[in-house]
Protein backbone atom coordinates (compact mmCIF):
# COMPACT_ATOMS: atom_id res chain seq x y z
CA UNK A 1 0.00 0.00 0.00
CA UNK A 2 1.40 3.36 -1.16
CA UNK A 3 1.83 5.91 1.96
CA UNK A 4 -0.43 8.95 2.12
CA UNK A 5 0.85 12.06 3.60
CA UNK A 6 -0.96 15.36 4.66
CA UNK A 7 0.33 18.27 2.83
CA UNK A 8 -0.15 21.82 4.29
CA UNK A 9 0.08 25.00 1.66
CA UNK A 10 0.21 28.48 2.61
CA UNK A 11 -1.44 30.45 0.04
CA UNK A 12 0.72 33.91 0.71
CA UNK A 13 -1.24 35.29 -2.69
CA UNK A 14 -4.47 34.91 -1.46
CA UNK A 15 -4.13 34.41 2.32
CA UNK A 16 -5.30 30.91 3.04
CA UNK A 17 -3.94 27.52 3.88
CA UNK A 18 -4.86 24.57 2.35
CA UNK A 19 -4.79 20.88 3.77
CA UNK A 20 -4.90 17.76 1.35
CA UNK A 21 -3.96 14.28 1.48
CA UNK A 22 -1.32 13.07 -1.05
CA UNK A 23 -0.30 9.66 -1.65
CA UNK A 24 3.31 9.47 -2.14
CA UNK A 25 3.58 8.26 -5.80
CA UNK A 26 1.15 11.40 -7.38
CA UNK A 27 1.92 14.80 -8.05
CA UNK A 28 1.18 17.00 -4.77
CA UNK A 29 -0.66 19.52 -7.66
CA UNK A 30 -2.56 17.29 -9.44
CA UNK A 31 -3.59 15.89 -6.35
CA UNK A 32 -4.80 19.18 -4.57
CA UNK A 33 -6.70 19.72 -7.98
CA UNK A 34 -8.40 16.44 -7.26
CA UNK A 35 -9.30 17.85 -3.67
CA UNK A 36 -10.91 21.21 -5.13
CA UNK A 37 -7.95 23.22 -4.10
CA UNK A 38 -6.81 26.00 -6.35
CA UNK A 39 -3.16 26.80 -6.42
CA UNK A 40 -1.49 28.20 -8.90
CA UNK A 41 0.14 26.66 -12.09
CA UNK A 42 1.74 26.88 -15.56
CA UNK A 43 2.93 24.57 -17.34
CA UNK A 44 2.80 21.49 -15.26
CA UNK A 45 6.16 20.01 -16.77
CA UNK A 46 8.94 21.59 -13.67
CA UNK A 47 9.98 23.77 -16.43
CA UNK A 48 8.93 27.08 -15.05
CA UNK A 49 8.84 28.58 -11.62
CA UNK A 50 4.58 29.72 -11.40
CA UNK A 51 3.60 26.85 -8.32
CA UNK A 52 6.95 27.09 -6.83
CA UNK A 53 6.82 26.39 -3.14
CA UNK A 54 9.47 27.03 -0.42
CA UNK A 55 9.36 23.97 2.05
CA UNK A 56 8.84 24.70 5.83
CA UNK A 57 9.00 20.97 7.10
CA UNK A 58 9.22 17.61 5.40
CA UNK A 59 10.60 16.05 1.81
CA UNK A 60 9.45 15.96 -1.61
CA UNK A 61 11.01 13.94 -4.45
CA UNK A 62 11.27 16.08 -7.63
CA UNK A 63 13.91 14.85 -9.91
CA UNK A 64 12.15 16.39 -13.33
CA UNK A 65 11.58 20.15 -11.47
CA UNK A 66 13.84 21.27 -14.27
CA UNK A 67 12.86 25.14 -13.55
CA UNK A 68 14.74 24.79 -10.29
CA UNK A 69 18.32 24.85 -9.48
CA UNK A 70 19.99 22.47 -7.31
CA UNK A 71 21.02 25.15 -5.40
CA UNK A 72 17.47 26.32 -4.77
CA UNK A 73 16.43 22.77 -4.14
CA UNK A 74 19.03 22.49 -1.41
CA UNK A 75 17.46 26.42 0.36
CA UNK A 76 13.92 23.92 0.48
CA UNK A 77 12.37 25.04 -2.88
CA UNK A 78 9.81 23.13 -4.68
CA UNK A 79 7.60 22.84 -8.03
CA UNK A 80 4.26 21.09 -7.28
CA UNK A 81 3.34 20.45 -10.54
CA UNK A 82 5.87 17.53 -10.35
CA UNK A 83 6.99 17.26 -6.34
CA UNK A 84 5.80 13.41 -4.53
CA UNK A 85 5.42 14.12 -0.92
CA UNK A 86 8.20 11.57 1.11
CA UNK A 87 6.72 12.88 4.33
CA UNK A 88 4.00 15.18 5.92
CA UNK A 89 4.92 18.46 4.10
CA UNK A 90 4.16 22.63 5.08
CA UNK A 91 4.95 24.45 2.25
CA UNK A 92 4.24 28.17 0.99
CA UNK A 93 3.64 29.36 -2.44
CA UNK A 94 5.93 32.35 -3.30
CA UNK A 95 6.25 35.01 -5.61
CA UNK A 96 6.78 33.91 -9.12
CA UNK A 97 9.03 36.76 -9.73
CA UNK A 98 11.18 36.39 -7.00
CA UNK A 99 11.38 32.56 -7.64
CA UNK A 100 12.50 33.23 -11.36
CA UNK A 101 15.36 36.25 -9.99
CA UNK A 102 16.77 33.92 -7.99
CA UNK A 103 16.93 31.03 -10.52
CA UNK A 104 17.72 33.38 -13.62
CA UNK A 105 18.50 36.74 -12.55
CA UNK A 106 22.45 36.53 -12.67
CA UNK A 107 22.12 36.11 -16.07
CA UNK A 108 20.84 39.83 -16.94
CA UNK A 109 22.51 42.42 -16.70
CA UNK A 110 20.15 44.65 -14.74
CA UNK A 111 18.47 41.81 -12.51
CA UNK A 112 14.63 41.53 -13.03
CA UNK A 113 13.62 40.87 -17.00
CA UNK A 114 12.10 43.93 -18.70
CA UNK A 115 8.77 43.64 -20.24
CA UNK A 116 9.08 45.86 -23.32
CA UNK A 117 12.30 47.56 -25.18
CA UNK A 118 12.07 51.82 -24.83
CA UNK A 119 11.53 53.57 -28.15
CA UNK A 120 14.29 55.65 -28.60
CA UNK A 121 13.32 59.24 -29.05
CA UNK A 122 14.20 60.89 -32.28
Amino acid sequence: MTPVHTIRVHDRQKGVEHTVRVPEDRYILHSAESQAVDLPFACRNGACTTCAVRILSGEVYQPHAMGLSQPLRDKGYALLCVACPRSDLEVETQDEDEVYEQQFGQYFGKGKVSYGIPLEEE
